[in-house]
């Protein structure tokens, strides 16, 4: 009996002992392929793939240039511009506008560099600061174009006195009217009419020298263009004829500014330098002077740098 008894206490005991073994039993170990398999389980992210841009897009190098409609119009850009971006490697994103625009992007600080012919804005736009630097590039003249029958009959006229007879005719007349370079001459040139234009025969377009003349085309009226526009257009079947020019008054300066670099970190001031510096030196200003030539037989620009100037034969 009490051996029967101590059996069993002997066998609580163990029952208790092996209950009390499986509750504190450790985990089981991960396998060091299970421990290394959250790191593998996640695929690793592809890097992103990077586009190839061409050198100077990839470096920043590009210029803003805005400039007026004309050197855009007359095709001298195309013709410029490639070879600057060849022999610098700097791009130029070109905003082509009436002077007028270009210099109040440049005033705004939306511009590098601006390419304009307003001399008299342009003065202004130095005095106040907004530009650091400014140099002769080239020029050409202004003429007064109307269809060949010239009711007005301006033919041989100065300039004063043709603007006198077409508003004293009425004549159909197609002003850029938009502040341009080409458009602040046609204003100086009625006030020393001492005119004001006004009536269903004055225009006010608001748009480019091409478009201009465009329209000016299609109803016979007369507007006052530069001749490098107006020649590059004949060839695109303009019919309109000259019928003022050689006035003194016409003449038609362009001049390049670097636009100052207070007024923001977007403007790259070396880029503008590197750009003025490159269109005022020689090689350029022959390639200005030679452009034209060929289709109509003489310039459509001069050039008028103080590098070309003291490279001519004294």
């Amino acid at each position: 009996m009490r051996k029967s008894v101590l059996l069993k206490f002997l066998l609580v005991l163990t029952l208790l002992a092996l209950a009390l073994s499986a509750c504190t039993a450790p985990a089981t170990p991960a396998s060091p392929a299970e421990a290394e398999e959250p790191a593998a389980a996640e695929p690793a992210e592809a890097e992103p793939a990077v586009e190839e841009e061409p050198a100077a897009a990839a470096d920043g190098k590009t210029l803003i240039l805005a400039t007026t409609t004309s050197t855009q119009d007359s095709g001298l850009l195309d013709v410029l511009l490639p070879m600057y971006t060849e022999e610098t490697g700097v791009k130029v994103n070109v905003l082509a506008v009436g002077t007028g625009e270009a210099l109040k992007l440049g005033e705004d600080g939306n511009a590098d560099v601006l390419l304009v012919h307003a001399r008299a804005k342009e003065d202004a736009f130095m005095e106040a600061k907004h530009g650091v630097r400014r140099e002769d590039v080239m020029y050409n003249d202004f003429i007064i174009v109307g269809p060949e029958s010239d009711p007005a009959g301006i033919k041989g006229l100065s300039a004063v006195d043709a603007f006198k007879k077409i508003a004293k005719s009425k004549s159909k007349f197609v002003s850029r009217g938009d502040d341009s370079g080409t458009h602040t001459k046609e204003k100086s040139i009625w006030t020393k009419a001492e005119i004001e234009p006004a009536g269903d025969w004055y225009i006010s377009a608001g748009d480019s020298m091409g478009a201009v003349l465009t329209m000016s085309n299609e109803q016979d009226a007369y507007t006052l263009s530069d001749r490098a526009t107006y020649l590059s257009r004949t060839k695109e079947g303009l019919k309109l004829v000259i019928l003022s020019e050689g006035d003194k008054s016409l003449l038609n300066p362009y001049g390049v500014i670097a636009v100052n670099p207070e007024k923001g970190p977007q403007i790259q001031n070396d880029l503008a330098n590197q750009f003025i510096d490159w269109i005022i030196a020689v090689p350029t200003q022959e390639k200005i002077a030679e452009f034209g030539k060929a289709e109509f037989g003489n310039s459509l620009f001069f050039p008028d740098s103080q590098a070309w100037k003291d490279a001519q034969p004294k």
